[in-house]
C-alpha cells in the first residue's frame, strides 16, 4: 500500500483499531469533578511521598465536562517538587483498563528497579512502587511524568496523564529569578465528543500524531496571568500534548530564555517566539516594560509537514493535516492560549546577567548515526500498516540497539530520511545532552536537552555523557504514536 492509496483510505473515514474501550463503560457516579488548580506535593524532610491514582473521572475543560485520563482525579496532575538528594517514593494505583506504568522525563535518575524504568507494567488493578533518590549534584529544572507502557503512551498521555516534576535548586536562587513572579505553563490539548467523551484516533491521526481542538493552558481554555510594570515573571514551559507543537510569542514583549529542558543555560537570551515540540520544556523570564494593558501569549501556525504536503490530493490546497486536525499544515491563524494583563507596579527588576555553567563536553569516543523514517505496508492492526523506523527497523524490546559504556561520551547523528519530510522530537531517557549542530550550523549557545527536533530532511548531531547510572533504557520520537508504531530504541548501559 502507498501513501496516496493509504491518504484516500483516511478521506473515507475508517477508523482505528486503537479505540478508547474505557471511556465509553466505566460509571462515573461515584466520581469527583474537579476544577481546581492540580494540588502541589513538596519533598518534607528530605522525602517526597506520593500517592498517584491513574484513573477515569469527570474533569472541566472550560466550560465542559469530559471523562479523561486522570491522576487523582486531574488532568494535568498534581505538580511534584522536589530537591536533589531527596529520596522521592511515589504508590501508582492503575484504576485504568489497560496496563500502565511512570516515566520520569528529563531526571537524571537509574533506569532499573523503581527508579525510571519503562519496562515496569501495573497491570488494572494493581499498584507499584517508585522509589528512587534525586543525585545531590542534579540540575534545578521544570521536568515531568507521564505514562510509557508501550503501545499505550500516546493513548493516555492524549486522554489526560501527565504531571510536573520539578527540582528546586541554584537556578532558583539567584535574585532577579527568584524576584520574578512563577507561573507553571502546562500546555496540553484534548478532543472531546459530543459525549464528553475522548474519541478514538483514525489511522490519520495515527500518521501525524492525534492532536485535540481543545488546547489549554493548565487544562483552562485562555486564562489570566498578570505582571505589574516593572516586575519580572517566570514562566515554566512544559509541552505536555502527545503530538502538538507550540510556536509562542507573546505579544510585545520578547522571552528571556533561562533554562531549557535540563536546566539553566549560562545567561540569558532573548528570543521573539519560542518553539517547543512535543515533550520540551523552557524557563523564560518576561519584563513588563511595555504600556499597561492586555497581551496574549499566542500559539502561531506552524508547519512540521508530513501529509500537511500532500494537500493537492485532498483539494484546497491546505493538506489534510490543516484540514482535518487544526492547523498542522503552514495554514491557520494565531491562536490565543492566555492573556497577559498589567497590575499594580514596582521598582523595575533587572535582567540576571549569569545563569549557571554549561560545561564543553570533550571530543566523543564513539560516533553513531540513527536514520528515523516511516514506512507503509499492509495490514489493518493497530497502525493501519504504518511503522515508524530507526534505521530501518521497528521496535523490538529483545533486541540491544546501542551498547554504551560508562565514562564516556558519545555522539550521535541523528538524520531524518522520512521520505514525507515529517518532523520527528528526538527523546533521549536518563542522559541529557547537549546539540552541537543542525544540518552542519553549530547551535548558538550550549544546553542541556532531553528532547530535540529534528525536522524533515535535518541532520543534527548531539553529544551524549553517560554518567552515574547503568542500565538498559530507551531513546525514542516523541510524537507518542510514532513511538508506539515502532519508533523506539534500547539503551543498554554497561559499567
Amino acid at each position: 500500500m502507498d501513501r496516496r492509496h493509504f491518504i484516500a483510505l483516511g478521506a473515507a473515514g475508517i477508523g482505528s483499531a486503537a479505540t478508547l474501550h474505557w471511556f465509553r463503560h466505566r460509571s462515573l457516579a461515584q466520581e469527583l469533578t474537579s476544577t481546581a488548580a492540580a494540588p502541589l506535593y513538596t519533598s518534607q524532610n528530605a522525602l517526597l511521598e506520593v500517592d498517584l491514582t491513574a484513573a477515569v473521572s469527570p474533569v472541566q475543560v472550560g466550560d465542559r465536562t469530559a471523562k479523561l485520563l486522570s491522576y487523582n482525579g486531574q488532568s494535568p496532575g498534581p505538580r511534584l517538587e522536589a530537591r536533589p538528594g531527596d529520596t522521592v517514593r511515589i504508590r501508582l494505583r492503575n484504576q485504568l483498563d489497560q496496563p500502565t506504568n511512570l516515566h520520569y522525563h528529563g531526571l537524571h535518575i537509574t533506569p532499573q528497579g523503581t527508579g525510571d524504568n519503562v519496562f515496569v507494567s501495573t497491570a488494572p488493578g494493581e499498584t507499584f512502587t517508585y522509589e528512587f533518590t534525586i543525585p545531590a549534584d542534579h540540575p534545578a529544572g521544570t521536568f515531568w511524568y507521564h505514562p510509557h507502557h508501550h503501545h499505550h503512551a500516546a493513548v493516555q498521555l492524549f486522554g489526560g496523564l501527565a504531571g510536573l516534576f520539578v527540582i528546586r535548586g541554584d537556578l532558583d536562587e539567584i535574585p532577579e529569578v527568584k524576584a520574578a513572579q512563577e507561573e507553571f505553563i502546562v500546555l496540553k490539548d484534548y478532543e472531546i465528543d459530543r459525549a464528553g467523551n475522548v474519541p478514538p484516533a483514525d489511522h490519520m491521526a495515527l500518521m501525524m500524531g492525534r492532536e485535540g481542538s481543545l488546547v489549554t493552558v493548565n487544562g483552562q481554555l485562555n486564562p489570566s496571568l498578570s505582571i505589574p510594570q516593572g516586575g519580572l515573571l517566570r514562566l515554566r514551559l512544559l509541552n505536555a500534548s502527545a503530538s502538538r507543537f507550540y510556536r509562542l510569542q507573546l505579544e510585545g514583549h520578547p522571552f528571556q530564555l533561562i533554562a531549557t529542558d535540563g536546566g539553566a543555560i549560562a545567561s540569558p537570551v532573548q528570543l521573539q517566539e519560542l518553539l517547543l515540540a512535543p515533550g520540551e520544556r523552557a524557563d523564560v523570564l518576561v519584563q513588563g516594560n511595555q504600556t499597561s494593558g492586555t497581551y496574549r501569549l499566542l500559539n502561531l501556525p506552524y508547519n512540521r509537514n508530513g501529509i500537511g504536503m500532500m494537500g493537492g490530493m485532498m483539494g484546497g490546497g491546505h493538506g489534510m493535516g490543516g484540514m482535518m486536525h487544526g492547523g498542522r499544515g503552514s495554514s491557520g491563524d494565531a491562536q490565543p492560549l492566555a492573556t497577559l494583563t498589567y497590575s499594580g507596579s514596582v521598582a523595575a527588576l533587572p535582567l540576571p546577567r549569569q545563569l549557571g555553567t554549561v560545561e564543553t563536553l570533550p571530543e566523543p569516543t564513539v560516533t553513531r548515526r540513527i536514520e528515523l523514517s516511516m514506512t507503509m505496508g499492509h495490514g489493518m492492526g493497530q497502525g493501519m500498516g504504518m511503522e515508524f523506523w530507526f534505521n530501518g527497523q521497528p521496535y523490538d524490546e529483545k533486541r540491544i540497539d546501542i551498547e554504551a559504556q560508562l565514562g564516556t561520551v558519545e555522539e550521535w547523528e541523528l538524520a531524518n530520511v522520512d521520505p514525507d519530510l515529517m518532523d520527528h522530537p528526538f527523546h533521549l531517557h536518563v542522559n541529557p545532552f547537549q546539540v552541537v549542530s543542525r544540518s552542519g550550523q553549530p547551535e548558538p549557545y550550549r544546553a542541556w536537552k532531553d528532547t530535540v527536533l529534528v525536522k524533515g530532511g535535518e541532520t543534527v548531531r548531539i553529544r551524549v555523557p553517560f554518567r552515574t547510572f547503568a542500565g538498559k533504557t530507551v531513546y525514542h520520537c516523541h510524537i507518542l504514536d510514532h513511538e508506539d508504531l515502532g519508533m523506539m530504541g534500547n539503551l543498554q548501559i554497561s559499567a
